[in-house]
């Protein structure tokens, strides 16, 4: 693997957000870390290497029986993939699965990633025609192949798949399923998307989880195309693979959680791996020219008023080929002790903001929930605090959302009422989009 260095690398920065007044007695400590990464030399390089390709990505098709039906399903996977194809940057390492109850290698088919370059995209559009509809749906299989072919070259980093599916995962029991994301979790991202509306958003949206990727629907076969070649143009800008938010904390500190908030909320907290005395590291995966933001809190041992102490180090730290690992950027959560009560009582903006945010994402996917459970009261509440926090946040994205989902009566005030004529698409859409957020405004 070619060495990463500061010089080739984006150049990352870490804002911290606070309020570091405490009052007597308290001891949780919250800030937002902004994470930035821009420039960088990678993708130039990429195809360049003396030892070979630094990327790769695998596109996993649906070719169960379901996605002959209609027809045009399959077609349009065919599209999509070609469009994607298209896509792959010269030099990328790159394969197409076919999944039913087993993967098949559709191109190039000999247990290996094909090179990137004119010649072999159009082979493997090509191959495409090999992509027909019959079997069942076992997606660990199709995630253990992609494995199996992104270890085949050991000396690329940045690894990336493609997952589509038309269905629910029906001939693979849930614990196999789990072993098997288990198994691969931090081997390559994936970005999944379910095609039509028969396949389920809690498993989707779980395998994209543990792949640190995004989970959509692409309800209309014919919007497929552009959907991949989004994915596969965002995948190309990807620069360093494997970046970590390592946080520090003090003898008698620990961290209480660690989320993802923007672009979209995803808890970490369960994903630390000790990395040294009193830290740990939570996976972020593959970045290119782009912005994060984390919400991080530490639980600190109470001190008098007028103490002062660092609560945690916030670094972002990427692996090295010998082992070590190198530190990009970092910043400094701090916790004041005061009994000043302006000064202790006030909520970072920041913190505010996105605390609303993973409450808004968390309680539309606690009203799908009792939806599906018939339990319509629970989710007429549920979806109308929703609507008072996508209002007061300003996420218009999702108010529009959840409006083709209930009649908002009194936005300010969460009153609503489930609409009686709701499509599956808009409530799979609703669900499957709930946990996107809008950044704080500046």
């Amino acid at each position: 693997m070619a060495r990463l260095t500061k010089s080739n690398l984006p150049q990352f920065a870490v804002d911290i957000f606070q309020n570091e007044y405490l009052a007597d007695g308290a001891r949780e400590v919250n800030a937002i870390v902004t994470v930035t990464a821009t420039g960088g030399g990678t993708s130039a390089q990429v195809g360049s290497f003396s030892d070979g390709p630094d990327a790769a990505v695998v596109i996993m098709v649906d070719c169960s029986g379901s996605m002959d039906y209609p027809a045009a399903k399959i077609h349009a996977a065919r599209e999509a993939t070609a469009a994607a194809i298209d896509a792959v940057r010269d030099g990328v390492a790159f394969a197409v699965i076919a999944g039913t109850h087993e993967a098949k290698e559709v191109y190039p088919g000999s247990g290996q990633l094909a090179v990137s370059h004119a010649g072999s995209r159009e082979e493997a559009k090509q191959s495409l025609r090999r992509l027909t509809p019959g079997g069942g749906t076992a997606i660990g299989t199709w995630l253990s192949k992609a494995d199996q072919l992104f270890l085949s070259r050991r000396d690329i980093s940045i690894r990336h798949g493609i997952l589509l599916t038309d269905g629910r995962n029906e001939h693979e029991k849930p614990a196999d399923l789990q072993r098997t994301l288990d198994r691969v979790q931090g081997h390559f991202t994936a970005d999944c998307r379910g095609v039509g509306t028969d396949w389920e958003v809690p498993e989707l949206a779980r395998i994209a989880s543990a792949l640190l990727g995004t989970a959509d629907i692409v309800a209309d076969p014919a919007h497929l195309a552009d959907d991949f070649r989004a994915m596969m143009e965002n995948a190309m800008g990807k620069e360093v693979a494997d970046v970590a938010l390592r946080v520090w904390t003090p003898a008698n500190a620990s961290v209480k959680f660690v989320k993802q908030v923007a672009p979209a909320v995803e808890d970490l907290t369960g994903r630390r791996k000790e990395s040294g005395p009193r830290a740990g590291d939570y996976p972020t995966g593959s970045w290119g020219d782009e912005s994060r933001d984390y919400h991080v809190c530490i639980e600190v041992p109470s001190a008098a008023v007028g103490s002062e102490m660092l609560a945690g180090r916030i670094s972002l730290v990427v692996p090295q080929p010998d082992g070590s690992t190198e530190v990009l950027s970092q910043g400094l959560v701090k916790a004041v002790w005061t009994d000043d009560l302006a000064a202790s009582t006030k909520i970072s903006p920041q913190v505010a903001h996105y605390t609303g945010q993973a409450e808004l994402a968390g309680t539309i996917q606690e009203g799908m929930d009792a939806h599906r459970r018939g339990d319509v009261d629970v989710a007429t509440s549920k979806l109308g605090r929703a609507v008072q926090l996508a209002q007061a946040s300003g996420n218009e994205d999702t108010f529009k959302l959840l409006a083709k989902v209930v009649d908002v009566i009194d936005a300010k005030e969460g009153t609503v009422r489930f609409r009686k004529d709701v499509s599956k698409e808009d409530s799979m859409t609703l669900e499957t989009r709930s946990t996107k957020t809008v950044r704080v405004k500046k």
